[in-house]
C-alpha cells in the first residue's frame, strides 16, 4: 500500500490498481509492449486487476506472465459491474484507469480515476469522471511508479 500527500488535494491510500484492458491496456486483444515492462514493476506496488468483457478471449493468456487477477465480466451492463467491482475492493484505495463509456462510473468510484485518450480515443462521460487525463497508457502507469509526477498534476 503506498500512501501519497497530494498538496491542497488529499492524501491517497493507494492498494488496488483496476485496468480495462482493450483499448486501455491492450490494442485488439494484444498486451501493448509498452505496457509490459510498467506492468511488472506495477504489480509489485500495488494489487492488480485486469478487467474486460474479453471480447478477442485473449485476455488470459495474454496476462499469464503477470502477478494479478483477471476479471471477465458476466453481465449485459459492464458499465454497472466494473462500478461494483471497485466497490468490493474498497474504493478509497483503487485506482482505476479505463477509455470506454463503459469505465466511466468505474473511474468515478475509485479514489483515483485516470482516463487515456488512445488508439480507440476516450468516451466524454469517461473524461468527465477522470482526476486525470493521458493520452497514452505509459504515461498514465508511469505516474503511479514516479508519485513525484501525480503530486504534481493533482496539486492545487
Amino acid at each position: 500500500m503506498k500512501q501519497i500527500e497530494i498538496p491542497n488535494y488529499k492524501t491517497l491510500t493507494l492498494k488496488h490498481l483496476v485496468l480495462d484492458y482493450n483499448g486501455t491496456i491492450a490494442k485488439d486483444g494484444q498486451l501493448k509492449e509498452e505496457v509490459k515492462a510498467l506492468l511488472s514493476k506495477l504489480c509489485k506496488n500495488y494489487s492488480v486487476h485486469v478487467i474486460t468483457a474479453d471480447t478477442f478471449g485473449s485476455v488470459k493468456s495474454q496476462m499469464e506472465n503477470f502477478t494479478l487477477t483477471v476479471k471477465v465480466l458476466q453481465t449485459n451492463n459492464h458499465t454497472a459491474e466494473k462500478a461494483a467491482y471497485i466497490d468490493t475492493l474498497d474504493k478509497e484505495t483503487s485506482i482505476a484507469i479505463g477509455n470506454g463509456n463503459n469505465d466511466s462510473e468505474m473511474l468515478k468510484n475509485a479514489i483515483l480515476g485516470i482516463a487515456i485518450i488512445g488508439d480507440e480515443g476516450c468516451a466524454t462521460a469517461t473524461l468527465l469522471q477522470s482526476d486525470i487525463s493521458c493520452t497514452n497508457i505509459t504515461d498514465a502507469l508511469e505516474l503511479l511508479l514516479n508519485e513525484k509526477r501525480l503530486i504534481a498534476t493533482l496539486r492545487k
